[in-house]
């Protein structure tokens, strides 16, 4: 299970694959990470500067963080992608299709000028929760989508 979770300022990813439930998080931010909530990841109601140093000490990888830069993720299920939006300027997107097997995610792109923030990270990330949510499987057959995801 990949998750994505959001605030205006950061992005926090948590695989649960790699996870190995060794609790730092937990112990580090009590206010952001509590095992017994669900979800258990509630990272707007701690300071951002705290979960960065919390994440920063998961010993798995299976939490990673990045900073927004102001750019906006959007899920447009009409045009079967996620969108990431900087004001109204479109500077990348995942896009998908429906298949009988699941989404297939076949294209992640982000303008070069913006590389290296982890927006192509958030777009993906936002298309497998939405897949999860429509109970979808997810096929990535982009090259980046597939590293992102450990396939």
């Amino acid at each position: 299970m990949h998750r994505l979770y959001e605030t205006e300022d950061i992005s926090v990813f948590w695989n649960s694959d790699k996870c190995r439930h060794a609790k730092q998080c937990v112990q580090g931010c009590p206010e952001a990470f509590d095992i017994n909530r669900k979800p258990w990841i509630h990272i707007d109601e701690a300071p951002a500067d705290k979960v960065w140093k919390t994440i920063s000490k998961c010993p798995s990888g299976a939490l990673a963080i990045v900073y927004n830069h102001g750019v906006r993720i959007v899920y447009e299920a009409d045009a079967q992608r996620s969108a990431a939006y900087l004001e109204d300027r479109l500077i990348g997107e995942c896009d998908y299709e429906e298949t009988e097997n699941g989404w297939r995610i076949f294209h992640t792109e982000v303008d070069p000028e913006f590389g290296g923030k982890g927006i192509a990270k958030r777009l993906v990330y936002r298309v497998v929760q939405e897949a999860e949510r429509n109970k979808s499987e997810v096929i990535p057959s982009c090259s980046y989508a597939k590293r992102i995801l450990n396939l």
